[in-house]
């Protein structure tokens, strides 16, 4: 499994930490060359140090149309045709809808749908001519299960998603196939985030009644390998009949639905 991926091209946004700088990893790992995309340009060449240069760190955000098209270039003539991209990067920001503000709406679907639609478009123009390639947005199971607090951010992982699965169809007469990985509670800097206001390890896979939230009945907190794992499987040729699907990753708190 170590040489799975070699010789592909991939580029991963979010790859300054959590679960996008673990798939960004994974890939290098298994042998692909991986553009790693962060618009936190500190933490992302912190974390995609690597004395094998298979990971290239190629800041960006991926909210403005000018950078990503300016980035798909200069990733291709640096390390080649794009074979793979993993729309991993995401923002939340919490609040009650009645409450929340213009600014949060703004950015949460500015990143986490605006981004997986600019970087999925610019990247499939590419791969359509070449007639191969693999999509991955890394989604979330609040995107199908509604949650208090995060309206926003649900509301623009259910857009991320099912983009995601339109391009899909519109994509697979040219060979190139469009998935969706949807998390639950992930241990990353994201969630500890949400601890920081109440809550911990525990309550969080316990749930929280008053908020209808029924917990993670495997007891367990998903660790972002966890998630990797899954978006490798469908960037991979062992998904090779698998498109416009997603694969929920969440111990079975949004009950299989």
């Amino acid at each position: 499994m170590s040489d799975v991926f070699t010789a592909k091209v991939a580029i991963v946004t979010g790859a300054a930490g959590g679960i996008g700088a673990t798939v960004a990893g994974a890939l290098a790992d298994r042998g692909a060359t991986v553009v790693a995309v962060d618009r936190d340009a500190q933490r992302l060449r912190r974390s995609a140090g690597r004395p094998d240069g298979r990971l290239v760190a190629m800041p960006a955000d991926v909210t403005d149309a000018d950078q990503v098209r300016a980035l798909a270039e200069a990733a291709e003539q640096r390390v080649g045709p794009i074979d793979l991209l993993v729309n991993a990067a995401g923002v939340l920001h919490l609040g009650r809808a009645v409450a929340l503000a213009d600014s949060a709406w703004l950015d949460t679907f500015a990143v986490n749908a605006t981004g997986v639609f600019l970087m999925s478009r610019t990247v499939a123009a590419r791969m359509v001519p070449r007639g191969r390639g693999a999509i991955v947005t890394v989604g979330s199971n609040a995107g199908a299960t509604p949650r208090v607090g995060m309206g926003a951010y649900a509301a623009s992982k259910a857009a991320a998603a099912m983009f995601t699965r339109c391009l899909g169809l519109e994509l697979a007469a040219s060979g190139i196939r469009c998935n969706v990985v949807a998390p639950g509670s992930t241990d990353t800097a994201m969630l500890r985030s949400l601890w920081e206001g109440g809550g911990d390890l525990q309550a969080t896979i316990d749930g929280s009644p008053e908020d209808y939230r029924i917990g993670i009945p495997l007891r367990r907190l998903a660790q972002p390998a966890d998630v990797a794992e899954a978006v490798l499987f469908l960037l991979s040729e062992r998904a090779r009949h698998i498109t416009m699907h997603e694969l929920t990753v969440d111990g079975g708190a949004s009950l299989g639905v």
